[in-house]
C-alpha cells in the first residue's frame, strides 16, 4: 500500500469567536496545494482514496487533491486526523482501508509529523511537514504495528 500524507494549505487567521476547526485555506494556500499536487499527477501519484480531517482547510485540501486526481468518490472524513490526533488511532482507522493500494490523508500539523514518525516505526525522527506537502510511505503489510518505507516528500518550493 502507499499511503500520503499532505499537510493542508496555508490557511486563514483564526478570527475571534470562531473555532479553529472553520479556519478556510487562503487562495495562496489553494495555489500551493494544487501545484504540489499537479506535480505528484504527472509522477504518477494516482490514490484509489482519500480520506480527510473534518477541520474545513483539510477538507478543502482534499477537494482540490480529488480534482487534481479526477478521484470520483466522496472523500470520507477522519477523527482521528485532527491537528492533536494520535498516530496509533490514525493507524487503526487507515487499517479498516488495507486492501486500498493508494491512500491520501489531509491532515494538519502537528500530527502529520508525529504520523510519519510513527509509520517509519522511527519515534525519534523529526518530520518538518511544511504547509501543502505531501509525502510517500510505502507498506508491504499493514499489520498491528507499521513499518513503512519513506519514499519522497514534495514541498511547495519544488512545485
Amino acid at each position: 500500500m502507499e499511503l500520503y500524507l499532505l499537510r493542508h494549505g496555508i490557511a486563514e487567521d483564526g478570527l475571534p469567536g470562531t473555532p479553529d476547526s472553520a479556519r478556510r485555506l487562503t487562495q495562496e494556500g489553494r495555489e500551493r496545494v494544487a501545484a504540489v499536487l499537479k506535480l505528484a499527477r504527472h509522477s504518477g501519484v494516482n490514490p484509489s482514496l482519500i480520506l480527510s480531517s473534518p477541520y474545513v482547510r483539510a477538507c478543502q485540501t482534499a477537494e482540490i487533491a480529488a480534482r487534481e486526481f479526477g478521484y470520483k468518490e466522496d472523500v470520507p472524513q477522519l477523527k482521528s486526523l485532527v491537528p492533536h490526533g494520535s498516530p496509533e488511532a490514525v493507524w487503526a482507522d487507515i487499517r479498516d482501508y488495507a486492501d486500498e493500494p493508494a491512500i491520501l490523508l489531509a491532515g494538519h500539523e502537528p500530527l502529520m509529523s508525529h504520523l510519519a514518525a510513527y509509520l517509519l516505526n522511527a519515534p525519534s525522527l523529526r518530520v518538518d511537514m511544511k504547509k501543502s506537502a505531501l509525502l510517500r510511505i510505502d507498506f508491504g503489510v499493514v499489520g498491528a504495528v507499521p513499518y513503512g518505507t519513506l519514499r519522497w516528500m514534495l514541498v511547495p518550493k519544488l512545485a
